[in-house]
């Protein structure tokens, strides 16, 4: 019975360090307006930590974990490609892509129960995502390639209502 309570707590802590690392990045894309908003961030976190926990626990001894990561980091470059576009011959969505990535890899941490990593990570990939915003804002020579194009028809558009 000790041993079950204890797979049970260890459970729930991985489910709720899942959906903090998950709020965290997905508040910031969601008042973004971006594609990988709140839900898509803590099921990212939730779905990778589970895998992680279950290729962990696998029958016998003879079960390769990284395997089971490999797949997972496979799997999430797909779903990351889901959100990329070519818009006039210009990408979209990388950045979303990458943000899935990281949510992913900090689900992993989370799963190997390296919490304090995936927070770190959480709130890194917060303040990259805020702070090159804010440069992007404080000098024109951020917005260069597809930002440039886009700065412009915000300007385009501003200026026709």
């Amino acid at each position: 019975m000790h041993d079950y309570l204890h797979f049970e707590l260890k459970y729930i802590i991985q489910l709720l360090m899942a959906f903090i690392c998950g709020i965290i990045v997905g508040v910031e894309r969601q008042l973004k307006g971006k594609p990988v908003g709140i839900r898509t961030s803590i099921l990212i976190c939730i779905g990778t930590s589970v895998f992680v926990s279950l290729g962990q626990q696998g029958s016998g001894g003879n079960i390769d974990s990284s395997r089971v990561l490999g797949q997972i980091v496979t799997g999430v470059g797909f779903l990351g490609a889901g959100v990329m576009m070519n818009k006039d011959g210009k990408f979209i969505g990388v950045t979303s892509a990458a943000v899935i990535w990281i949510l992913a890899a900090a689900g992993a941490c989370i799963g190997y129960q390296e919490y304090l990593r995936a927070l770190l990570l959480s709130f890194s990939t917060v303040a990259i995502l805020v702070g090159v915003e804010r440069l992007e804002k404080f000098s024109a020579r951020f917005t260069r390639g597809i930002y440039q194009y886009m700065q412009r028809d915000l300007t385009k558009i501003n200026r026709d209502e």
